[in-house]
């Protein structure tokens, strides 16, 4: 099974499910989210918001492949880009940081380490580009696919709680003070240059 992770682009943008590519939840404001959705523009509001991102500060997420298929993607980038990341009471993201602003596996592939895979890959992507940490609202009280991702499926890929909340604590993940997260990188990295001979033995996403 051929697995690899390639940047979101405008191009490949459709490659996410409909309701992921017309949702602004994290990219606007509260107020503007919900006027571009009553007047019907959010989808055209979310192609604006990655190709803004695109160009200023660079590649902004990525979507999961198996055997060429789309069967995931991950959203991050610097908290000054996503306005709702201010409307949490355990905000503001570390000046340091990058937030992890959601990610989606098609559940007939969860369970097979690709969100461990996709955190990985994110980890790798912000270390070359100097910041020092990932963090994320994490939702404590998950059931079912949303927004937030689930609190206890971050901690399960190596992040802790720095500001807990019984609905949305912040949590975040250095990427420079562990070696061991930094070897999971390069491993991850090579599993993902070709196909995957074998499951790898990580806890999933």
């Amino acid at each position: 099974m051929g697995r690899r992770l390639v940047p979101l682009t405008l191009d490949n943008l459709s490659e996410l499910p409909r309701r992921c590519r017309a949702c602004v939840f994290w990219e606007l404001d509260p107020v503007s989210g919900d006027a571009a959705v009553t007047a019907g523009r959010s989808e055209l509001e979310k192609e604006a918001w990655i190709s803004a991102v695109l160009l200023e500060w660079g590649s902004c997420g990525r979507v999961v492949q198996v055997d060429d298929v789309p069967v995931g993607f991950v959203l991050y980038a610097p908290p000054a880009y996503v306005p709702r990341s201010m409307a949490f009471p355990t905000s503001p993201v570390s000046a340091d940081a990058v937030q992890l602003m959601t990610a989606w596996i098609n559940p007939s592939h969860q369970g097979q380490g690709l969100g461990r895979m996709m955190v990985q890959a994110v980890a790798k992507d912000l270390l070359r580009r100097s910041f020092r940490a990932i963090e994320a609202f994490g939702d404590a009280r998950w059931k079912e696919p949303a927004c937030l991702l689930p609190a206890d499926h971050l901690l399960a890929v190596g992040f802790k709680t720095v500001r807990p909340h019984p609905v949305s604590p912040r949590l975040r993940l250095e990427l420079r003070t562990t070696l061991s997260w930094k070897e999971d990188v390069e491993m991850a990295l090579d599993r993902l240059l070709g196909a995957v001979q074998k499951e790898p033995a990580l806890r999933p996403l």
